[in-house]
């Protein structure tokens, strides 16, 4: 399985981008629904393959999307892209923003969810 890559702390500007492209929310919306490959999102959100997998890289560096290997019933691997924003909170203070992600990670709690039911054998 692919490892899940968490932003420490994206930037203010950053996020404001991201939720400023129309590209970056259509595919930030696709994902809070279920997990979907970079082809399904393409399809879905008729968007190029490579608008995809842009947009992708940069919702995973803010911590937003997070991607995962799945192993499908042929036998290959398949990156599946999922959204992990909870809450978005944006604070002024000081002449400063700050913002502030609630991130819920669905992976850690499937694998949290596995490891109880293991211990519990």
């Amino acid at each position: 399985m692919k490892p899940l890559h968490v932003a420490e702390d994206p930037s203010p500007t950053e996020v404001f981008a991201l939720l400023d492209d129309e590209y970056a929310r259509a595919l930030l919306a696709a994902t809070s629904h279920r997990p979907m490959t970079a082809t399904e999102l393409s399809n879905d959100c008729d968007m190029s393959l490579s608008t995809v997998y842009r947009r992708l890289d940069a919702l995973e560096d803010c911590g937003l999307v997070a991607a995962r290997t799945q192993i499908a019933d042929d036998g290959h691997h398949v990156d599946v892209y999922e959204a992990q924003m909870d809450e978005l909170t944006v604070c002024l203070t000081e002449g400063a923003f700050d913002v502030s992600l609630s991130v819920e990670s669905k992976t850690h709690e499937f694998a949290d969810a596995l490891v109880d039911l293991w211990e519990g054998l």
